[in-house]
């Protein structure tokens, strides 16, 4: 009898290896569960190859910054806002590590730091807050000024 699969679901992978070492050809399995020859075999060979069907999950291009180095490179711009790209770019040259600006806009945006333009005006300082007066307004309208 015929077993059918269909379209959407997932196909468990090591059903068809174990047809497979079970005597069935390539295209018996795909006939079978109506599935690509082509992908019965990737799946049986990647299985012979590595020995399981799960992915393997170091693929991919190796990190420049370890997550350690993000943090610390965080840190120093949320101490100082100021800090450009370019610095940490110079920056991180200084001990050996060659990045491009873009590696350091991304990794800082994924921590939630964008680049803005800096204030021109200056933020007050705890002197000026002291001397600041704030306005309150009452409720007849008038106007009364408080010393902080």
């Amino acid at each position: 009898h015929h077993e059918k699969i269909k379209r959407n679901q997932p196909k468990p992978q090591i059903f068809f290896v174990d047809l497979h070492k079970s005597g069935s050809s390539l295209g018996a399995i795909s006939k079978r569960l109506k599935v690509p020859r082509s992908s019965v075999q990737t799946i049986v060979c990647t299985c012979k190859h590595h020995g399981t069907t799960q992915p393997s999950y170091c693929s991919g291009r190796r990190r420049v910054l370890s997550p350690r180095d993000e943090c610390t490179w965080c840190k120093k711009v949320q101490i100082n806002h100021r800090t450009t790209a370019k610095d940490l770019v110079k920056m991180l040259e200084e001990t050996g590590t060659k990045v491009s600006i873009s590696t350091v806009k991304r990794v800082l945006y994924r921590h939630n730091l964008k680049g803005r333009s800096a204030r021109k005006k200056p933020r007050l300082q705890n002197r000026h807050k002291k001397n600041q007066t704030t306005v309150c307004n009452c409720t007849w309208g008038q106007r009364s000024y408080f010393l902080d």
